[in-house]
């Protein structure tokens, strides 16, 4: 006996199969949906208060030395390598979840910033980058006055006094 099979057209999928596709990125392969939260790259905080832009980058585990902070332009790069030498040979594993090897980060800076008096602190698996806002990128501030709001006067240029002996003024 024969089985009889349904023809479908390469490239069309039903809507059972875009859902089925839809649940399976989004609960067994997160990072294709949402790309910032790969496993390379260290979760990050940034905002600014008045006077700076601060980073914070989590990084559990990974030594302050094996840390690299650059900033080209307007773009922040925090980026390093960490690998732990354990005596545990590679077929005894039960699971390995452990992540080694390098990681980066870039993220734009949205302001002027100065990096030479920036200061990056490490403590407890956490970088603290504060980089100062550069003059021109600072709030200014106006002060308000209260009162009643003058109209200014168109400005003119004084008219010439008119002494008796012509518009243009004595002779010599």
């Amino acid at each position: 006996m024969a089985n009889l099979v349904r023809w479908e057209p390469m490239g069309l999928t039903s809507l059972r199969q875009a859902m089925d596709s839809l649940f399976e990125d989004a609960m067994v392969r997160p990072s294709r949906i949402w790309p910032s939260l790969k496993l390379d790259e260290p979760a990050v905080d940034m905002y600014q208060t008045e006077k700076d832009v601060v980073v914070r980058a989590s990084m559990p585990g990974i030594k302050a030395d094996d840390v690299d902070i650059s900033v080209t332009g307007d773009m922040l790069t925090i980026s390093g390598e960490t690998c732990k030498e354990q005596e545990v040979k590679e077929d005894a594993y039960l699971r390995r979840e452990m992540r080694c090897g390098t990681f980066s980060r870039s993220l734009q800076v949205p302001v002027a910033v100065n990096v030479d008096k920036a200061e990056a602190v490490f403590e407890n698996g956490v970088l603290t980058l504060t980089m100062p806002k550069s003059e021109e990128a600072k709030a200014k501030r106006l002060s308000v006055k209260s009162g009643e709001a003058k109209p200014k006067a168109a400005s003119k240029k004084p008219a010439a006094k008119k002494t008796g002996k012509g518009a243009s003024g004595p002779k010599a």
